[in-house]
């Protein structure tokens, strides 16, 4: 059996102010190609399909149109699709009647029911509605667990992980039980303990503390094969051979930019370790530092790199193939005025010029007077305030005080002392 594995779409996402649609139409189109070349049996779809819970028109209809297209393309495959904690779960939901007859499955919600008892009475969930068999072209099948993004409200354990991995595991467990002589494929939408994310500038939205970070180990009785959603960067679940993120189909960040983009193809036989292959998707618009390396250009320099690494625009407009660029400057290289130059050249180029990052030399405050003596809260209350302010001039602008700057400071903070005097 042949599955075809992804998530994290984002349909809707603007990167830095720019409507990503038609980058995802394109990456819609390459999907539907390979749909068209390899005739999978399943299409898994591991959550964050649009980028917030009340997408546009337009992101709804790149959406519905895709499933159309896919589904009239390889009618006997089947398609699951979870929610993630981008999408509104009940929105994503909502046409799960109509879509069920074109053997597409939707799970936004896990179903609960309340049972009463001598203690007041628990939620029950449904775990059936979970299991979703899938049939092979060669009279196989094969049961997909789903387990769409769980909020802490369903969870109901003082402890997260401890509380989704109950969830995972009643789930596989029950599945075994019923489904005895099928392979089981689980689709989530979670962060799991040990993965390896953006350290700076990432949009994962991990919760301050990982707290909805989920620990795996020791879970001997797992499925024969995981898809996760989530996490951004194409990866093994932490300490597993069975669990896999796919990652996002495009950078969502520019500490996304060396991120690999596509979608997984597993094949799964009864009683062989699943098999992965990477069918590699290279996006519309490639990312771009400028300089790429950590290098102190002048105003000079910068643009003649401008002008040797970046096309002109043709007839004044941006083409299909335009970069998103982070310009880097060095304010001790470059003032104001020749960013703003800059800024116009790039105007011209096929580019769209997302952030300046403007980069201030380090330096040695340690040297100014009074900061290398900070050891306690009583030294800072008894430091000299134009200590302070001389430290925090050099932090901001990359420089220290003149004389004559220093000298205005101190006439200020005297006039300011004596004001104080009077008053009391």
């Amino acid at each position: 059996m042949k599955i075809i594995c992804t998530s994290d779409w984002h349909l809707g996402n603007l990167f830095h102010g720019n409507d990503r649609l038609p980058e995802h139409r394109h990456f819609l189109s390459w999907l539907l190609a390979r749909i068209k070349e390899q005739h999978p049996d399943a299409l898994l779809i591991a959550g964050d399909i649009f980028d917030n819970g009340n997408p546009s028109a337009a992101a709804q209809s790149a959406y519905y149109e895709f499933l159309a297209d896919a589904t009239e393309t390889c009618p006997d495959m089947n398609v699951v699709i979870i929610a993630g904690n981008h999408d509104s779960a009940s929105r994503l939901e909502a046409p799960r009647a109509l879509l069920t007859r074109h053997k597409v499955e939707i799970r936004g919600n896990i179903h609960r029911s309340w049972v009463a008892n001598e203690d007041g009475g628990n939620w029950v969930i449904n775990y059936d509605d979970l299991m979703i068999p899938i049939n092979g072209g060669d009279g196989s099948q094969a049961i997909v667990l789903t387990v769409p993004y769980l909020r802490s409200d369903v969870v109901q354990n003082a402890n997260y992980s401890e509380g989704v991995n109950t969830i995972l595991r009643e789930l596989t467990a029950k599945a075994r039980e019923k489904y005895r002589d099928s392979p089981l494929i689980m689709i989530a939408h979670m962060y799991a303990k040990g993965a390896d994310i953006a350290k700076s500038d990432a949009s994962e939205k991990i919760v301050i503390g990982g707290q909805e970070e989920v620990n795996m180990q020791g879970w001997d009785e797992h499925p024969d094969y995981f898809a996760c959603g989530h996490i951004h960067k194409r990866q093994h679940i932490w300490n597993t051979d069975w669990a896999h993120y796919s990652g996002s189909v495009l950078p969502m960040s520019f500490a996304e930019k060396d991120y690999h983009h596509g979608v997984d193809m597993v094949t799964i036989e009864n009683g062989t370790k699943p098999q992965i292959e990477f069918l590699e998707y290279e996006p519309q618009h490639k990312l771009m530092f400028l300089p790429e390396a950590e290098e102190e250009l002048t105003s000079k320099k910068l643009e003649k790199r401008i002008n040797a690494e970046l096309q002109n625009k043709t007839e004044d407009k941006l083409d299909d193939n335009f970069v998103y660029l982070v310009l880097k400057v060095t304010l001790e290289k470059v003032n104001n005025d020749a960013i703003k130059e800059l800024e116009a050249l790039i105007g011209t180029k096929n580019a769209v010029l997302c952030k300046i990052q403007k980069i201030i030399p380090e330096l040695d405050i340690t040297t100014i007077s009074g900061s290398q003596h900070l050891q306690s809260i009583d030294d800072i209350l008894n430091r000299d305030p134009l200590d302070t302010l001389k430290e925090t001039f050099v932090v901001k602008n990359g420089k220290e005080m003149t004389d004559h700057q220093e000298k205005m400071l101190t006439d200020l903070l005297n006039s300011l002392t004596a004001e104080n005097d009077n008053a009391q």
